[in-house]
């Protein structure tokens, strides 16, 4: 069971690790840039937030974003590009493989990838800024770190077994993915969202998960409202990940 997600899963991490410093490079740029701008240029105009420096304040949500941000991205490039360009799904598809194998398969790929870059950009942050956690504070942080990383790759799955236009996959993150992310807070504490519109945003797995995230990481607290979110929404991305590619490849 689950061998032929396995296979997929490994062909994808050998073909990583052919360019696994260029990928590295580039990943890291964006993150490390936003942390440069507001973590150290802002940090001097910014009071502390919670009673934590600015820069301590962001830190989590960087590391995060960049996990799923590479989630998402992988799962999406490498499903299109394996469906539309190198026929590789087609090929899947004549051998005992199943469906589940070939959507659990590129899930897990595109979580890899995005727990390698994240722990990258991790290493970096930390170096550049005071952070310093309790380990047992990081094993509730990872649990937010894995369902996050999973809800992007299903997204990220759906939307390249969906889209025939490469371009389309760019503008389905700026348009969506990219605003649910900044909504969530990752510069900025939730309160500063009017009354009338905050239970809203709470509701959304981007805040489950990066807010969660950062009280974890930072307070040690394990809010299980913000993980029964994540689970559900991650048990509903999974299932229309999975129905969608079934229906296309039908098609």
């Amino acid at each position: 069971m689950f061998r032929g997600a396995y296979s997929i899963w490994g062909r994808d991490m050998l073909v990583l690790r052919r360019s696994i410093l260029s990928e590295l490079l580039a990943v890291m740029a964006y993150p490390l840039t936003l942390y440069l701008a507001f973590g150290v240029g802002l940090k001097g105009y910014i009071a502390d937030v919670g009673g934590i420096p600015y820069p301590v304040f962001i830190a989590p949500g960087l590391i995060s974003m960049t996990a799923v941000n590479a989630a998402f991205d992988e799962s999406a490039w490498s499903m299109w590009f394996h469906r539309k360009v190198q026929r590789t799904i087609e090929e899947y598809r004549v051998t005992p493989i199943t469906v589940y194998d070939i959507v659990i398969g590129k899930i897990f790929s595109g979580f890899s990838q995005g727990a390698i870059k994240g722990v990258a950009v991790a290493v970096v942050i930390f170096f550049m800024t005071p952070f310093r956690f309790q380990f047992s504070y990081l094993l509730f942080y990872l649990a937010y770190i894995v369902l996050g990383s999973m809800i992007f790759s299903c997204l990220g799955t759906i939307c390249g077994t969906l889209i025939d236009k490469p371009e389309n996959i760019g503008r389905v993150q700026a348009v969506v993915i990219v605003p649910l992310i900044f909504m969530a807070g990752i510069f900025f504490p939730l309160s500063a969202y009017p009354t009338a519109i905050l239970p809203f945003i709470k509701a959304l797995p981007t805040t489950a998960m990066f807010e969660g995230a950062r009280q974890a990481l930072v307070y040690g607290v394990f809010a299980l409202n913000y993980i029964v979110t994540l689970v559900i929404t991650a048990a509903v991305t999974f299932a229309l990940a999975v129905v969608t590619f079934n229906r296309k490849m039908s098609e």
